[in-house]
């Protein structure tokens, strides 16, 4: 059972919860899913893929689980929602760098 394989998932896509799940559902899910992926109850056969989903389920659980993380986690991904909505496409956030001032002398 795949937890969430494309790479621009959310940490909640990868539990499979809602943003607004709490902190007993987060458990749970996080059960749940341990107990289909944990590279210690699967097949030989797909032990390699399972350990990366498990990898990928646990860091979810262990940054949503933490209201601290959590907390910095959405405010990230606020940030990416919202330049995603921009209306030139472009964030206002300034990504290039300029080479004379990235110079050390």
């Amino acid at each position: 059972m795949a937890a969430a394989s494309a790479p621009s998932s959310s940490l909640y896509d990868v539990l499979r919860i809602s943003t607004s799940a709490d902190c007993h559902e987060i458990k749970a899910a996080y059960r749940r899913l341990a107990r289909t992926c944990h590279p210690d109850v699967v097949a030989m056969n797909r032990k390699e893929y399972s350990t990366t989903e498990f990898m990928k389920i646990h860091a979810a659980y262990s940054t949503l689980s933490d209201p601290d993380k959590r907390a910095n986690y959405d405010k990230g991904l606020c940030f990416i929602f919202n330049n995603k909505r921009s209306v030139s496409g472009f964030s206002t956030y300034k990504t290039h760098r300029n080479w004379e001032s990235d110079q050390c002398w």
